[in-house]
């Protein structure tokens, strides 16, 4: 409006022939300022819809010199701590100077202290001022100016020959009237290059656009914070189940590495059954934010089933009282033998039938013991015989416990013992995969927003099977989504190779395969994936990295021929350094 003002004053004193030239030139400022306006609004919009903070931050600066034709901007954002204005991005269009932004040039400037030595507020740097101050300093000539130390300002000019002059200091206040930055912008220029003050008029606008870009700026720290917040909350969770039970944890990175690797497979195809599936980024963080939380529920489920290595663990392994008790029997029937042999010496008759029979029976007892020892760790599967001579060895002897003689083994013992395959019981079998219902409730529980919503069906489908036969809710193939079938290849894969469950050893990469071949053909599984897993190298590049170099053979999956045995040299160095490092390894032996 002061330019209105003035032509209006100047032109009053011209005839009327000039009055169209008058109205002419206030068309032209009204247009003039709606442009500006216009413009203001339009890059309004645009702060408020970047996400990319470093984005953000750049467009506020580049913004603000073009509306004020400036030479120079630089952005300041205050640290966390309320001790700093720390350089984000710089600019100087006349020496083609770029520091932060899209510039790949790293801010190379120790931030401004906002308080002096003795603790209290700097106001001899302009921009702590600002920030404390939250005024506008609109500054003609900082090397005339007084109040304000600007060597550093004066130090870069001796170093470049530039001359610093003119300068806008703005604080950056967001609706909660917190400055959480200062913008500064150097040199205005009129039209012809020359160096000028900033006009009341650009101030204002350029006030206005703080108010905005703080806002824009506030929200997108926000947002960030948020996912930072829920991307700790995870590594706690994860931390707290790695906690609990070591095998579990390593099982949760590994599962979610694997996941995010076919993942980006699947997304690569050109061509085939996943030529046209893609993952946006959202899709992707949606689905690592799932596989990190795939096992949420195990957090519920008892350590002692979790961490069971053999079949007669509970609290402890329950083997060493059964060992005792044959190494009681051996006892007494040693004392039986001496006493009966002690006998036959006195009457002077031959005992060596006796002594026989004797070690035949300890024979027997031992052979027993170590029988049970053998079945008590678990395998791939036990045999009817072998349940059968179980049953034999428990009532074959006798044990007395408060006068009353029982089975040597009692019923829990013999069926645990008889467990047909691993260490598990059904019972505790059933509790071990409740933890899958778990995971979807506490899951569903969670108000997600909309990016993250599909999270609890990728971490509660990988129990799913694709004829419908999975676990909790058998849902058909149809019904399962890529995601959740490349999160089930995964957990598979991984549970057959790792080598730190505490009762088995890692599979080798041909008995794995061929499980999950068999898997693919009882349509538990999806081939393609698994297909995509092998044939991109993502296969070959997690078992070198993350499997016993001794799991490392030949396999044929399709026609083709693999030797990861190749890989056994580079695998050697990757196993030592875990072990070195403790990621949730067992020392083990092939």
């Amino acid at each position: 409006m002061d330019i209105l003002q003035n032509l209006f004053l100047e032109e009053l004193k011209l005839d009327k022939q000039n009055l169209v030239t008058l109205q002419n030139k206030i068309a032209e400022v009204l247009n003039t300022q709606q442009e500006k306006f216009k413009k203001l609004n339009r890059i309004g919009v645009a702060l408020s819809a970047e996400s990319n903070l470093n984005v953000l931050l750049e467009m506020i600066v580049l913004a603000s010199m073009e509306f004020t034709n400036a030479d120079g901007g630089t952005l300041y954002l205050i640290t966390p701590d309320e001790k700093h204005a720390e350089f984000v991005i710089l600019r100087t269009n006349s020496l083609n100077f770029k520091m932060g932004g899209s510039s790949g040039n790293k801010v190379t400037f120790y931030p401004i202290k906002l308080f002096l030595t003795d603790e209290t507020p700097n106001h001899q740097q302009v921009t702590a001022h600002v920030a404390f101050t939250g005024k506008t300093v609109n500054i003609p000539d900082v090397y005339e100016v007084e109040g304000f130390d600007f060597q550093g300002t004066k130090s870069f000019d001796n170093k470049t020959g530039y001359r610093s002059k003119s300068m806008l200091v703005i604080p950056l206040k967001n609706h909660e009237s917190e400055i959480i930055g200062v913008l500064q912008l150097l040199n205005a220029q009129d039209e012809n290059g020359k160096t000028i003050p900033f006009s009341k008029e650009s101030q204002e606008i350029i006030e206005s656009l703080a108010s905005q870009a703080a806002i824009a700026t506030t929200n997108t720290q926000l947002i960030k914070e948020l996912r930072e917040l829920l991307e700790s909350f995870i590594q706690v969770i994860a931390s707290a189940i790695d906690k609990k039970s070591p095998y579990t944890g390593g099982h949760i990175r590994r599962v979610a590495d694997i996941t995010m690797k076919i993942a980006e497979a699947v997304h690569n195809q050109k061509k085939g059954v996943f030529g046209k599936t893609f993952f946006s980024a959202d899709e992707m963080n949606e689905l690592r934010v799932a596989a990190w939380m795939h096992d949420i529920g195990k957090i519920t489920t008892p350590e002692y089933i979790v961490d069971k290595a053999t079949k007669l663990q509970t609290i402890h392994d329950r083997i060493e009282t059964v060992i005792t008790r044959f190494e009681l029997l051996k006892r007494d029937y040693k004392i039986q033998f001496l006493g009966e042999k002690e006998q036959l010496v006195k009457e002077g008759k031959d005992f060596s039938s006796l002594e026989k029979n004797y070690e035949e029976k300890i024979s027997e007892i031992e052979n027993d013991c170590k029988f049970i020892q053998e079945v008590n760790i678990g395998g791939e599967f036990l045999s009817n015989e072998k349940v059968d001579l179980i049953n034999q060895i428990a009532k074959k002897y006798k044990v007395t416990i408060k006068g009353e003689n029982r089975d040597f083994l009692d019923e829990n013992e013999v069926y645990n013992l008889s467990i047909r395959k691993g260490t598990l019981t059904k019972e505790e079998r059933d509790i071990i995969n409740y933890h899958i219902v778990v995971t979807i409730d506490m899951l569903e529980s969670l108000p997600y927003p909309k990016k993250l919503r599909n999270v609890p069906e990728y971490a509660g489908g990988h129990h799913e099977k694709l004829d419908g036969t999975g676990y909790p809710k058998q849902l058909s193939g149809q019904q399962l989504s890529t995601q959740a079938k490349i999160m089930a290849v995964a957990d598979i894969f991984e549970a057959l190779t790792a080598q730190d469950r505490p009762y088995k050893l890692g599979k080798k990469m041909s008995e794995s395969i061929r499980i999950l071949e068999f898997f693919v053909k009882d349509k538990h599984i999806d081939g393609d994936i698994l297909e995509v897993f092998i044939e991109s190298g993502l296969c070959a590049e997690y078992a070198k990295n993350e499997l016993h170099p001794d799991q490392l053979d030949e396999f044929e999956f399709k026609g083709n021929k693999y030797d990861f045995s190749i890989f056994k040299e580079y695998a050697k160095e990757r196993y030592a350094e875990r072990m070195k490092q403790n990621q949730t390894v067992t020392s083990v032996s092939y």
